[in-house]
């Protein structure tokens, strides 16, 4: 195990517990909206307490144990405000396909909104927003679907003035028969020339996009977030691969950049050629790297018994603790794929990750997304990373994205990538780890 140090995780372990001792007072405000007595507001205030050590716990100094401490998709299911519950739908018409309310499937509340196409065609439902005021706001949304392949989510507002934006999750990667709901909060992908006057919107259009024979999808839980101060850029490398060592970190250590590395345990363990070894991934952990779980690497999907999910599970976090990696609480499914049986498991070990990954840009907002349904982007073309970045910067939205290796088509070259980071160091972005970006999101619960 390495040699015990000051490292960026234990700073921002206490510098978390500084930002979430500042947010108590709002239970002091509650309680006196409520005309709660004293003992119930000092009853309140020691569960207070405690919620903010399990907030802090995936920050925890060194390595973390085996099992988390809560069910963070339960803990931060519902952040924000609720924009619409879906409980009425009178507000809203479905212009292509069809679309009702199912009171069977739903994420929260009596019912959902339940949209179908008709064949091919998209599906496009909306609802006015006029009085509603989105300045300085991000959008997040529950979503479940029966057939998850080829399909894009959009969030479209537009304007009085004919102006539009496009909040788009670009791919879904929660694997059929055994979906899930989960919460989507997409970044901005696109915009008209003239920027939106959010404070003088006309409607709100949901819209499905796909290429298959039918769509099927469940909305519910529409809710507001507030924007941070600034844009995020993460940079993840899956696989442990010699190309990162050898020629992606050293650039990396020029800009001071810290990275997430997603080593394969096997693959590290018996020396493979092509791949980090385990001292040399202790060795970037050192550099300030964070080393987090990849595991076995097959679709954990495909398993559908839950006693060997969670076999598999514990097994994996534990290499990664007995190795002395501290960033064990967060995870990168193996090809992305994960389902309703593996969600369920995997928040006994870890608090963050994902990725529903697209070759496009696929963002996020930084206080509403889904603990363990992350979007992220695949680092295979230049400018389409840097669209992220920027988009990123302007919308003050998180960015992540992806490589394996500098020979491999899911990665732009070397010259690119020094390309790419020299863009990201003039941008008006902060480029952070797992541990900055949970920070962020268990911070702004409310």
């Amino acid at each position: 195990m390495p040699q015990q140090r000051p490292t960026r995780r234990r700073v921002l372990a206490l510098s978390s517990a500084t930002a979430i001792a500042g947010l108590a007072g709002c239970t002091d405000q509650l309680s006196s909206v409520l005309g709660e007595s004293d003992d119930d507001s000092k009853e309140e205030k020691n569960e207070t307490d405690d919620e903010s050590t399990e907030q802090a716990a995936a920050l925890a100094d060194g390595v973390p144990p085996l099992e988390t401490e809560y069910d963070s998709r339960e803990k931060y299911r519902q952040p924000g405000e609720s924009l619409d519950d879906f409980s009425d739908l009178s507000d809203w018409e479905v212009t292509r396909g069809s679309g009702t309310a199912d009171q069977d499937v739903v994420f929260d509340g009596d019912q959902s909104f339940k949209l179908e196409s008709n064949g091919q065609e998209n599906i496009v439902a909306q609802r006015g927003m006029m009085g509603e005021d989105l300045t300085e706001t991000d959008l997040s949304f529950a979503i479940r679907t029966t057939t998850p392949q080829n399909i894009t989510i959009n969030l479209r507002l537009v304007d009085q003035f004919g102006s539009e934006r496009y909040f788009s999750l670009r791919e879904i990667t929660c694997r059929s028969p055994d979906v899930a709901w989960f919460r989507a909060s997409p970044g901005v992908f696109s915009e008209s020339e003239y920027e939106p006057a959010l404070d003088s919107l006309e409607r709100l259009e949901i819209q499905v996009l796909h290429t298959m024979d039918k769509a099927e999808v469940w909305v519910d839980d529409l809710r507001t977030h507030k924007k941070p101060d600034q844009g995020y850029v993460m940079l993840t490398w899956d696989d442990g691969t010699s190309d990162y060592y050898e020629a992606a970190a050293p650039l990396h250590d020029e800009y001071g950049f810290q990275t997430v590395q997603a080593p394969v345990p096997r693959w590290a363990q018996r020396g493979e050629d092509g791949y980090m070894t385990i001292s040399e991934l202790q060795e970037r952990q050192d550099a300030g790297d964070q080393i987090v779980v990849h595991g076995t690497h097959s679709p954990i999907h495909e398993e559908d018994n839950e006693e060997v999910v969670r076999t598999r599970l514990e097994r994996d976090k534990q290499w990664y603790l007995d190795k002395g990696f501290e960033g064990a609480d967060y995870i990168v499914y193996p090809h992305n794929s994960y389902d309703r049986l593996s969600l369920e498991c995997t928040t006994d070990y870890h608090y963050c990750g994902g990725f529903n990954q697209s070759g496009n840009v696929n963002t996020t907002s930084v206080y509403g997304f889904d603990p363990l349904a992350l979007p992220r982007t695949i680092g295979h073309d230049l400018d389409i990373a840097k669209q992220c970045v920027n988009l990123a910067a302007q919308h003050r939205q998180c960015t992540i994205l992806n490589f394996h290796a500098f020979s491999d088509q899911s990665t732009m070259s070397e010259t690119d990538y020094a390309e790419l980071l020299d863009h990201i160091d003039s941008a008006d972005v902060e480029v952070i780890t797992f541990d900055d970006l949970w920070k962020l999101r268990t911070a702004q619960h409310y």
